[in-house]
Order: structure tokens, then C-alpha cells, then sequence
């Protein structure tokens, strides 16, 4: 069963007594409004457009004409089912509209009462099969998307679990050589004579001792993104109480850095449903990426308010930094895996990748780029209520992702 009152039926005429008899035939059964030029109709359709279903429009009125209509509607909400309407054999404008893709159905006036009561009818209900096609899809990508999401999630688990035990193993007799080299050092007794060898070899060692550390981890780290407890979130946090729990444990690390964080978070803000261990996660992760990047001495701010969603309320979080700031091309690739901000060898890209999954997972979005002055500038959105991914599954970004991250469990794989 149809409901004929659910979307408008919008009618655009020039002529008076026309716009009249159409809402007195037909307003009992369907939604009218009327318009007496295309340039109002088009105001109308902008003013109400998720409720219009329908738009018939005459051809021949003052200024624009219906064609020019008809293709203006198509642009900016092609789901409209679009009708055109003439009282003269005007074949130039049915031939143009039909070329353009613009029109549903042609009609001539004077037009069967009956007719076209059957003919809107028969839009409407189009209108409203593929409307409620187009939910379903949006319902299925929806569940897709998540399933994908906690996919890569989970599978930074595997990866780390699969790379923690042959690096380990590869490891250990790099380990025991680097353990032995302060006994041997003690057996070969070092003298005064010697002690530039003394001093070359204490560095060779607390150099190798702590890339092993930076290797176990990077391990841990992505062992701890990959820990989940599904799709269902309960945790209710603030988001002000979460900086400052991350910038408390951060602040060995930021004072060794020089790195200032301001917070300026406001107390009204709306409090998150989230999975709270990964969603700290998503700041700690930003945080130690900016206190490896941005020269010593630098500050980092963040701010937060609401925005209001297609889907439902969101919260937008920025992070900006005032560091040298990098190219466009770095940023559209500065969460892919491996691509390190800085060109130091020794530095990694996976937390960034970890934290863009991590921010998807909770039905957010994360985009990098320069900040207005100088700096980079993080910028995110989480949905208030809990997990809503709608926005996302239609950022052509995410899929890319997707499949960059695809190759690398397939080259990972490969080579083990």
C-alpha cells in the first residue's frame, strides 16, 4: 500500500486558473504545491528536497522555461521524478528533454483528469519503491561497512601477532649478541688506551637496545588497536576527560619533546557512546605521530563542538598543530601504512593507519591537511549516539583505504 500524502507533488505553471484547478482536482489525494515560474519552483523543490517525489512543470512560461527546469532538478536531486507539460506540439523541447535524461513522462494539455491521476500515481509509487530500494542499500552498506572496518581492525591484530612471532624469532640471536657485548666488553678490559672503543661500543649497545624496543612496541601497539569487543558500544565518556587522560600519560614524552597541548574542549559538549579503549586510543595514537614529528618546541591545540548530521548529532574534534606543515600529497596519503611524516628511516606510518581505522570504527571520518596559518591540521567526527557509519560509506576515500591496506596483508603474507 502506497501512501499518496507521504511526498509532494510539485506543479509549476504560469498560468494562474491552471495552478488553481490542479490543487482543487488533485489536492485531496497527494501533497500539491505550485509555482507560477520555474525559478520559484526551483526555490520550492530546494526549500523541501526530501519531500518532493514529483515535479510536472509546463514548458512554454516568462523567463526560464520547463526544460531548464527539468535539468536543474536533475543535478541537484536526480531521484525526483520529473514530468513535462505543454500545451503545444513542442517537439524541439520533448526531444531535448528527453536526450538530457530529464523527464519521467510527457504529457499534453488538455490533459485527462483520470489520466493523469493515474499517471501520478504511478510516479509516486516508483518514487516510493525506489526510495525505500535506496534505504535498504544504504542499511546493507551500512553493516558492510562495519563488518570491513572491524575486519581491518581485527586484522592489525593478526598481522602484529603474525609479525611478533617471526621478528621475535629472527631476533633472538640479534638480542643474545647485543646481551653479550657488555661481558665481552668487561673480558676484553677496556683500558684508558681504549677508551674511545670503550665509548663507541656502550653506544652501538643502548642504540640496538632501544630499536628493539621501538620494534616490540610497535608490536604491542598494534596488538592493543586490534583488541575488540565488538560492534555494540556501551561506554559513555567526555570527550575533555579523555585528552586530559591521554595528555597525563603522554607528558614524560611531551616534556621530553618540548610539545605543549592546549585543551579547549567545552563542558557542554554532548557525551560520546563509544568503545572507550579504542576511542583513547585514536588521541594517544595522534599524539605520539605529532611528538615524533614537529620540532622541538612546537604546541599542539584542540578543539571541539557540535555539528549537525544528515544521519543524527556529531561532535567535531580538531587537532592542530604549528608545525612546518607538508604537501597536499602528503596528506592525502599520510594514513596510509608505512608512509612516515617525517623522513627519519627509524619512524613508522602504522599508527596513523591504526587510528584512521580506529576513527571508522566508530562510525567517524579523519581527514588531514594544512592548517590556516601553519601546521597540519587533523580534523574528525564521531556520531554522538554510538556507531553510525553512513556518512562514511559514501567517502570513496574509505574503499580506498581499504584496498591500500589490502595489498599490504597480501605483501605481509607473502613474504612470510
Amino acid at each position: 500500500m502506497i501512501d499518496y500524502k507521504k511526498y509532494i507533488v510539485l506543479y509549476v505553471d504560469d498560468e494562474e486558473k491552471s495552478l488553481k484547478n490542479f490543487a482543487r482536482a488533485y489536492g485531496h489525494q497527494f501533497r500539491i504545491l505550485t509555482a507560477p515560474t520555474a525559478v520559484e519552483g526551483l526555490k520550492i523543490l530546494q526549500d523541501h528536497a526530501e519531500e518532493v517525489g514529483l515535479l510536472i512543470t509546463d514548458q512554454l512560461m516568462p523567463g526560464e522555461k520547463g526544460v531548464w527546469l527539468l535539468n536543474q532538478v536533475r543535478q541537484i536531486k536526480p531521484d525526483v521524478l520529473r514530468i513535462l507539460a505543454t500545451a503545444y506540439s513542442d517537439l524541439e523541447a520533448v526531444v531535448q528533454a528527453v536526450n538530457d535524461g530529464a523527464i519521467y513522462h510527457y504529457l499534453t494539455k488538455p490533459w485527462d483528469p483520470a489520466q493523469l491521476e493515474n499517471t501520478i500515481k504511478h510516479a509516486l509509487q516508483l518514487f516510493t519503491v525506489q526510495r525505500e530500494r535506496d534505504q535498504l542499500l544504504r542499511e546493507k552498506m551500512s553493516v558492510l561497512h562495519n563488518m570491513m572496518v572491524s575486519d581491518r581492525v581485527v586484522s592489525l591484530g593478526f598481522m602484529a601477532a603474525g609479525m611478533s612471532h617471526h621478528i621475535r624469532n629472527s631476533l633472538v640471536p640479534v638480542k643474545t649478541f647485543i646481551d653479550m657485548v657488555p661481558e665481552k666488553m668487561r673480558e676484553e678490559n677496556f683500558d684508558a688506551a681504549s677508551s674511545k672503543n670503550a665509548e663507541f661500543w656502550n653506544e652501538y649497545h643502548l642504540s640496538a637496545q632501544h630499536h628493539l624496543e621501538k620494534i616490540n612496541n610497535l608490536l604491542k601497539e598494534l596488538w592493543a588497536v586490534a583488541e575488540t569487543r565488538g560492534l555494540a558500544f556501551t561506554d559513555r565518556v567526555h570527550l575533555h576527560d579523555v585528552m586530559l587522560d591521554v595528555t597525563m600519560r603522554l607528558r614524560e614524552q611531551l616534556a621530553a619533546k618540548k610539545v605543549s597541548v592546549e585543551i579547549n574542549i567545552p563542558k557542554d559538549l554532548p557525551i560520546l557512546t563509544v568503545d572507550k579503549t579504542k576511542f583513547v586510543r585514536i588521541f594517544e595514537l595522534l599524539l605520539k605521530d605529532e611528538i615524533v614529528s614537529l620540532p622541538e618546541g612546537s604546541r599542539v591545540q584542540i578543539d571541539a563542538s557540535t555539528v549537525e548530521g544528515s544521519d543524527n548529532q556529531r561532535v567535531q574534534v580538531t587537532l592542530r598543530d604549528n608545525g612546518p606543515g607538508h604537501s597536499e600529497d602528503t596528506h592525502r596519503n599520510i594514513f596510509d601504512p608505512f608512509n612516515p611524516r617525517t623522513d627519519t628511516p627509524s619512524e613508522h606510518g602504522i599508527n596513523l593507519m591504526a587510528c584512521y581505522f580506529i576513527v571508522h570504527y566508530h562510525g567517524g571520518k579523519i581527514e588531514a591537511r594544512n592548517a590556516e596559518e601553519k601546521g597540519t591540521e587533523f580534523r574528525m567526527e564521531f556520531p554522538v549516539s554510538g556507531n553510525t557509519p553512513a556518512q562514511a560509506i559514501q567517502n570513496r576515500e574509505f574503499f580506498q583505504k581499504l584496498n591500500i591496506t589490502d595489498d599490504l596483508w597480501q605483501k605481509l603474507l607473502s613474504t612470510r
